[in-house]
């Protein structure tokens, strides 16, 4: 995109110039896989330094705060989600994917969501005595009128965010999001020790998306006209429309889970579901939370060259596979050794859940690749039908096994994981134009090496089951690296080769001459 904001150039045109020149061509390709490789990397390397800096903040504010303090600001960010994602409108997502962007579009984008933003955070301030009620607190209603600022400060932000992921610059994004997580664990703390109490929690919920917010727009080349096009709005709107579909889906049936087992099985049982739900969500965030960010900016990049796309889409489907199966196995496999140590004693219930939803965890991992491909291509309808049909699905079955109890329930959310996955093949398939038995070709590698790999884990904390937890989590944690790799290369070598080449390339292509790079067919 120009620096003055002017309409980018017309990707045909530039199609014309590539195809004129393969060499050319043949770079373009490269680049975006460098890109992408380098985006997952910068974001993951990111989420570990958020997650380890919050966790030593945690740490001292448990010392300084009481429960009270942190379930008053829990109780009143429930509700922000739901009114950040009507501010935002899906808008981000269209301009992250569109082919081409001018400045009139992304001028009416930011002024819808600034003003979104500022009258939501109006109709949030002004509701909060009335959802402050429902939970019983009054605190509860002040901390949520102060945080109703956490709405507009993000969805200003929205606009420069989608920009800088259209433009491949995760690694400016991941630093401007550490920095922005490192000040306001800063000033929790600092407000901590001057006793402010709840408001050092709120002071952290506010910090970090003003500074990430500000950040951007030091880092974007653009700035917003007064101009508004009705055309481009509605066009936004038909497309974000469609993504806030799936973001309120979700939310209805993460909502209905919770009110289905917490009112049948007792809140201490919901508990349990809770701690097993946390651990596996933070193994896969920590590990492939990068994933629907950078593959949604990657496919939109090569989406017009249907042969690429679907090239580009299995190599990236086994790698992640490979990449992903081995942490989520290992929780399968260790976690009655990890929720003790991680969440304290007391959580016995938790263990066999948090094994059976590690295992419905790796089967969901190719979920997040499909995700980022049809919002890539444009296509954000049809995953809005899968996921309102899945979790459609997963609900009903919630409400069908939860008088059985916990590890019922998961049990069940394993089997809906299964069938999500076959639908998938079909989905996929068809918008790549492939035959389904190769878009199913890597789950065949998933199922092997999961079941190999836990079966040595298993084996391995057995015996080392009279060793400390700790160095039995480690003893289990190596053998089951070491048979991963070991079966990878065996069934899978391409992909532990394509791995080391694309890292390669994701720090050293510029170094590589061009001759010497080529990647593998899929």
């Amino acid at each position: 995109m120009k620096k003055d904001g002017a309409v980018e150039e017309d990707s045909s045109a530039a199609r014309e110039r590539l195809s004129a020149d393969p060499r050319t061509e043949q770079q373009s390709i490269l680049s975006v896989g460098q890109q992408a490789t380098r985006g997952v990397l910068w974001l993951t390397a990111q989420k570990w330094a958020a997650r380890i800096f919050s966790f030593v903040t945690i740490i001292i504010l448990t010392r300084l705060l009481s429960p009270a303090d942190f379930g008053t600001v829990a109780a009143a960010s429930t509700v922000l989600p739901f009114f950040y994602v009507l501010s935002d409108l899906g808008f981000a997502a269209y301009i992250v994917q569109v082919e081409k962007t001018n400045r009139r579009m992304l001028s009416t984008a930011f002024w819808f969501s600034m003003s979104a933003g500022l009258v939501l955070c109006v109709v949030l301030f002004a509701l909060a005595p009335l959802l402050g009620q429902l939970f019983g607190d009054t605190d509860v209603i002040s901390v949520m009128q102060v945080l109703s600022l956490w709405v507009l400060a993000t969805a200003v932000g929205s606009v420069p965010m989608a920009i800088m992921r259209r433009e491949m610059r995760f690694a400016a994004i991941a630093g401007q999001a550490t920095i922005a997580a490192l000040a306001a664990q800063v000033v929790a703390i600092i407000m901590a020790f001057s006793g402010f109490g709840v408001w050092a929690l709120v002071g952290q919920s506010l910090t970090a998306p003003v500074i990430s917010t500000v950040l951007l727009w030091i880092s974007v080349r653009w700035r917003p006209g007064f101009g508004f096009s009705r055309l481009d709005f509605v066009s936004m709107a038909s497309f974000g429309s469609q993504v806030l579909g799936v973001e309120f889906v979700a939310i209805l049936r993460a909502s209905g889970e919770a009110a289905v087992i917490s009112s049948t099985l007792g809140l201490a049982r919901f508990g349990y579901m809770n701690i097993a739900q946390r651990l596996v969500q933070m193994v896969q965030d920590l590990t492939g939370g990068a994933i629907v960010p950078v593959a949604q900016v990657a496919f939109a990049k090569i989406r017009d060259d249907v042969e690429r796309l679907r090239g580009a889409y299995v190599r990236a489907l086994r790698l992640t596979y490979a990449a992903l199966s081995l942490p989520l196995t290992f929780v399968a496999v260790a976690s009655p050794l990890i929720v003790p140590i991680v969440f304290g004693e007391g959580w016995e219930q938790s263990f066999a859940v948090a094994q059976i939803l590690a295992l419905a965890g790796s089967l969901s991992i190719g979920a997040w690749l499909d995700h980022g491909l049809f919002y890539g291509v444009g296509k954000p309808g049809r995953w809005f039908v899968y996921a309102l049909v899945i979790d459609a699905l997963t609900l009903g079955m919630t409400i069908a096994l939860v008088t059985s109890g916990l590890v019922a329930i998961a049990w069940g959310f394993l089997a809906v994981c299964l069938v999500a996955t076959v639908v998938r093949w079909f989905l996929t398939s068809r918008l790549l134009s492939a035959r389904w038995y190769n878009i199913a070709g890597p789950f065949c590698y998933l199922v092997v090496v999961t079941v190999v790999t836990g079966a040595a884990g298993w084996g391995a904390m057995l015996v080392s089951s009279d060793l400390p937890p700790l160095v039995s989590i480690l003893v289990t944690g190596v053998v089951m690296t070491i048979v991963h790799l070991v079966v990878t290369r065996l069934i899978a070598r391409s992909v532990i080769d394509e791995g080391v080449r694309i890292l390669a390339r994701s720090r050293w292509g510029n170094r590589i001459p061009f001759r010497r790079t080529r990647w593998p067919r899929p």
